[in-house]
């Protein structure tokens, strides 16, 4: 019995490399468009705005909309509403982070703050680490979009990532981050719930095992890794939780989708052994 289903898609990695479209990703988007299969860019990237994310993949012949963006910064922001309604906040970070915290109604502060939040950027320096200290040291409450100790470029080399940062200011501080975005659950069962999904209906794509598969596997969502990110096929015998399905890259998921595999059913205990040959499952 067919089932509907939806995706949570990382992006750098999975969709793109730097400034470089990864193929198959405009076809896979258009079929999950023309099947009318529900879907969401899930990113720890904090610094984009949805409306910025959204011009980058249109410009790539993505045509995608506020809908199917959502961002660990949102995630954070969402959160942060329902902890302390109308908050404050000192942010270190860009302009996602700044505009998702006052779309909730948060204003931005300096002084005695309710939280600082911790996310990626390039503008920061010593001097605003060092405020970010004081304030934490002082009462205010510490919060990252996200855990990533680096960032991919799009040279493809690495730079600090938000948590980076954060480990600067938990060890100056003795004080412990909280972290909303990936492999954190809250963030996955926000953006499921946007796409009015279930549980066993919920398909995660990614290319790093610590964020994105940790958090499939951690809810019991169905999680597909794309080897054309971080995560390399030799690096996965230093895990010890494995993805459901292994591609090569995108470009064979509408194989996939059309083999019926993630829609008949999401069992796979149900599945007969050559139902997964062409797309590497791991055997236990």
């Amino acid at each position: 019995m067919n089932r509907r289903i939806g995706f949570l898609i990382d992006m750098d990695g999975v969709i793109y490399r730097g400034n470089e479209l990864i193929d198959g990703s405009v076809k896979f988007i258009n079929l999950l468009e023309q099947r009318q299969i529900p879907f969401t860019f899930l990113t720890n990237n904090s610094q984009r705005t949805q409306k910025d994310i959204i011009v980058k993949l249109n410009r790539w012949g993505l045509k995608i909309n506020e809908d199917n963006v959502y961002t660990s910064a949102l995630a954070t922001a969402r959160f942060l509403s329902q902890q302390k309604p109308n908050g404050t906040a000192f942010i270190v970070g860009e302009g996602g982070l700044f505009n998702a915290l006052n779309d909730v109604g948060y204003a931005i502060v300096d002084k005695n703050p309710d939280f600082v939040v911790i996310g990626e950027g390039r503008l920061l320096n010593l001097e605003i680490m060092e405020l970010a200290v004081r304030l934490v040291s002082k009462g205010a409450r510490l919060i990252a979009t996200n855990l990533d100790a680096n960032c991919p470029t799009a040279e493809g080399e690495i730079r600090p990532g938000c948590g980076a940062f954060v480990k600067l200011i938990e060890e100056a501080t003795g004080k412990k981050a909280f972290s909303v975005g990936k492999p954190c659950p809250i963030i996955f069962r926000s953006a499921r719930k946007r796409l009015n999904l279930g549980t066993d209906d919920t398909i995660v794509i990614g290319d790093t095992m610590e964020t994105d598969i940790l958090g499939a596997v951690s809810l019991g969502l169905t999680s597909i890794l794309t080897l054309t990110g971080s995560t390399k096929r030799n690096d996965l015998i230093n895990y010890p939780y494995r993805p459901d399905i292994i591609i090569e890259s995108i470009k064979e998921m509408p194989d996939i989708l059309d083999s019926h595999i993630l829609t008949a059913n999401l069992n796979h205990s149900d599945f007969k052994d050559s139902d997964f040959r062409n797309y590497k499952f791991i055997e236990t």
